[in-house]
C-alpha cells in the first residue's frame, strides 16, 4: 500500500486554519523558531523491522490484523510512516529474521519510498533452525570455543548483508551471561567476548562502526557480561575507533541517570547510537515518552550539548533508532506516537537557552538552572514539529491521518486478517 500526496492533502487542509493559528502564536513568541523547524526537518529516526509487528511477552503474544508478512512489506509499511510524518526515512533490519532474497530489488524498493538502511543487528540470543550448536550457554562468551567461532561467523554474515544494502554500521546485543554464582567465569567471559568481539571488528569495512549494546538484566539475571555501559565502553575502547558504545534507554536498573552517562560517553566520544523506548519497572520497550517525557527532554539536553561541543552534526552524528514492543497497540500507530515523541523532545532541547543554563550552573543557583530547564519542556512545540511535517509534505496529523484514511484496514484486506510478522 503507499499512501498519495493528494490524500495527505485533503487531511492537511482540513485542519490548515487550526494549525496556522498555532504556529503563528508560536513564531510570535519564539525567536529561533525558523530554525528549529529546520533542524526538524532533518532530524531521521530509524524503524527496527521487528517493530511493524504486534510484540509479546514471555507469556504470549497476540498478533494483529495485517501484519507484515515479508520484508518488502515491512519496507512498505516504513513507507507508510515516513510519508505521514516526513521523519521515519531508514529501517535497521534484523538478521536472521529478515535476510532479503534479494538485495538489489529490496534497495530498489527501499529508494523508491526514500527510505535508506541504518544499522544490521545480529541475533545470538536465540537459536536458529539447522544451527549446529545452541547459544544457551552464551555465544561469544561460550565455554566451547566451536560456539564462539559460530557467534563471530554470523556476524560477519551479518556485516555482508549490510553492505549489499548499503548500510554502514552493526549492532551487536549480547544475552550472555549467567544465572547463578558459580556458574561462569566472569574474567574468562570478557576475554572471550572481547576476543570474538574483535574478529567481527577486523571483518568490519573502513567506513563502518560496530555498536557493542549493554542491558543490566535478562534474560541473565546473575550477570551479564556486556551488563552496563562501563563495560560496553571498556570492550569499545579495546575495539578500536570504529566501535562505540549504544544506549537502550530500557537497558538500565531502576533510576539509573542515563542523561549523565550520555553526556560521559559524548564527551569520551565514544557514544554511537540509541535504541528509544519508555519504561515503568524495567525493559518495558513501551512508547517513547509514554511514562518519563521529561527524562527523555533531559536525555535530548545532553545530546544537543555534547554534540554541539564536538562540532556534531545533530541528523547524522548519532544512530537514532526505536526499540519498543508493541503488544496492545496497533505497531504503526505506536510508532508514530514514539517518532513524535522523539522530534518534540528534541526540538525542547533546542530551546534550552544554554547560556543562562550555564551561568545559573556557575552560579550554583539550582532555582534558576531549574527554572530553565523547565521552561523550555513546559513550551508547546507541537506547531513546530506539525510546520516541519507540512512542509516535507507529510501530514500535520500523522495518527489522525493514520485513521482517517483507514490504513490499517486497507492492510488488512491486501493482507489477510490472520497474518504474523516475520521473525517474532
Amino acid at each position: 500500500m503507499r499512501l498519495g500526496k493528494k490524500e495527505i492533502e485533503a487531511h492537511n487542509e482540513a485542519i490548515f486554519d487550526a494549525h496556522h493559528r498555532r504556529y503563528a502564536f508560536a513564531k510570535q513568541t519564539m525567536a529561533n523558531a525558523e530554525a528549529v523547524v529546520a533542524k526538524l526537518m532533518a532530524f531521521q529516526v530509524a524503524i527496527p523491522s521487528w517493530a511493524l509487528g504486534t510484540g509479546g511477552t514471555r507469556f504470549g503474544r497476540f498478533s494483529g490484523p495485517g501484519e507484515p508478512g515479508s520484508l518488502e512489506q515491512k519496507l512498505d509499511d516504513v513507507g507508510l510512516l515516513h510519508a505521514l510524518n516526513a521523519s521515519s526515512g531508514a529501517i535497521s533490519l534484523h538478521i536472521p529474521w529478515d535476510i532479503p532474497k534479494d538485495h538489489a530489488a529490496i534497495r530498489h524498493q527501499a529508494a523508491e519510498l526514500c527510505i535508506a538502511f541504518d544499522a544490521v543487528n545480529s541475533n545470538t540470543f536465540q537459536d536458529q533452525p539447522g544451527q549446529p550448536y545452541s547459544y544457551k550457554f552464551g555465544s561469544l562468551q561460550h565455554v566451547d570455543r566451536a560456539v564462539r567461532r559460530q557467534a563471530v561467523a554470523h556476524n560477519i554474515e551479518v556485516i555482508r548483508h549490510g553492505v549489499e544494502l548499503g548500510s554502514r554500521s552493526l549492532t551487536v546485543w549480547l544475552s550472555d551471561g549467567s544465572c547463578f554464582p558459580g556458574q561462569l567465569n566472569f574474567r574468562k567471559a570478557f576475554q572471550h567476548t572481547l576476543e570474538g568481539l574483535g574478529e567481527i571488528y577486523a571483518a568490519l569495512p573502513d567506513d563502518w562502526k560496530v555498536f557493542v549494546e549493554y542491558k543490566a538484566f535478562e534474560p541473565n539475571f546473575y550477570s551479564m557480561t556486556v551488563g552496563d555501559w562501563g563495560q560496553s565502553l571498556l570492550y569499545a575502547s579495546k575495539l578500536g575507533e570504529k566501535a562505540y558504545t549504544l544506549v537502550d534507554l530500557g537497558h538500565h536498573l531502576p533510576n539509573a541517570n542515563i542523561e549523565q552517562i550520555v553526556a560521559l560517553l559524548l564527551m569520551e566520544g565514544k557514544l554511537g547510537g540509541f535504541h528509544f523506548n519508555d519504561s515503568k519497572y524495567g525493559d518495558d520497550d513501551l512508547t517513547a515518552g509514554s511514562i518519563r517525557p521529561y527524562q527523555l527532554f533531559l536525555i535530548f539536553k545532553e545530546l544537543i550539548e555534547g554534540m554541539d561541543a564536538r562540532g556534531m552534526d545533530h541528523a547524522h552524528g548519532l544512530g537514532w533508532m526505536i526499540d519498543a514492543s508493541h503488544n496492545v497497540k496497533d505497531p504503526m500507530e505506536d510508532l508514530l506516537q514514539s517518532v513524535e515523541a522523539l522530534m518534540l523532545a528534541y526540538a525542547q532541547a533546542l530551546c534550552v537557552d544554554h547560556a543562562a543554563l550555564a551561568a545559573a550552573q556557575q552560579a550554583n543557583d539550582a532555582v534558576a538552572a531549574q527554572e530553565q530547564l523547565q521552561d523550555a519542556f513546559r513550551t508547546d512545540l507541537r506547531p513546530l514539529l506539525a510546520e516541519a511535517r507540512l512542509r516535507a509534505g507529510a501530514a500535520l496529523d500523522p495518527v489522525r491521518c493514520f485513521r482517517d484514511l483507514r490504513v490499517r484496514e486497507a492492510l488488512v484486506k491486501e493482507r489477510g486478517h490472520a497474518t504474523v510478522a516475520t521473525g517474532l
